[in-house]
């Protein structure tokens, strides 16, 4: 049977470094692309996707986003507190799994920016999650059609969509787009304190429970100030 995630987390703690001058007085999530913030296009998604709850966590300048959040109600944002202690991707979400629940979540990145194809992303990816199969299914984006994105990419996928990791050295066709659907399953036996979300994807990937979706639509990396205008000009023909 589908998963119809009702709670969401969203890493937005990180520090913005190739996002300056922007964020040196502004937390990256709060940066506006298309005349709305980076964290606003995703909260708006997952209101779409029937998310009721919201699991923000903070660590840089966190003041400003509790407060830009605040009035939010669907989804409802509750705020994960990290301003005094740097927990990394994978710890943030560890220190957030109470918050969480014991069903699968949706995960996002608060700067990921996509545009949806003919159906909503995060509506194929709950009807392709099967929690008896996989532990972590992951939005892959072709990076020949991403845009913004110059690396080599991520995995490769094989058609019933398992991911196989890039080697060193090696050019694979798919990128982590940022949006997951995850089972808090895969964290019994994280560490505690600061380590990076990649880690669990490996083991995932190890256990063969790893895989991905081939996003619908166009994805945005916007990682530098240079990117924002190549995302507007993608929102602007998608709603020309």
């Amino acid at each position: 049977m589908p998963v119809k995630p009702d709670k969401a987390m969203i890493l937005a703690a990180g520090l913005g470094v190739r996002m300056r001058p922007l964020t040196e007085r502004m937390p990256k999530p709060l940066v506006s692309v298309a005349g709305r913030p980076l964290l606003d296009h995703v909260l708006d998604k997952l209101g779409d996707a029937g998310v009721s709850e919201a699991v923000v966590n903070v660590h840089y300048l966190p003041d400003q986003i509790i407060a830009h959040v605040a009035a939010r109600k669907l989804p409802r944002v509750i705020i994960s507190d990290e301003r005094n202690e740097a927990l990394g991707t994978g710890g943030g979400v560890v220190k957030a799994l109470p918050l969480l629940g014991e069903a699968p979540f949706f995960h996002l990145n608060a700067d990921t920016l996509w545009i949806d194809g003919v159906r909503p992303n995060l509506t194929r990816l709950a009807e392709a999650f099967d929690p008896a199969r996989m532990d972590i299914l992951l939005l892959m984006a072709p990076t020949a059609s991403s845009i913004g994105y110059e690396g080599n990419g991520d995995y490769a996928m094989l058609p019933d969509g398992a991911l196989r990791k890039r080697r060193e050295h090696q050019v694979v066709p798919f990128v982590y787009a940022g949006v997951a659907i995850m089972s808090p399953t895969i964290f019994a036996s994280a560490p505690r304190g600061e380590f990076s979300l990649t880690k669990t994807f490996d083991a995932a990937n190890e256990q063969e429970r790893l895989f991905g979706l081939r996003l619908d639509g166009t994805w945005m990396h916007v990682g530098t100030p240079d990117a924002i205008g190549a995302a507007e000009e993608a929102f602007l023909e998608s709603v020309a």
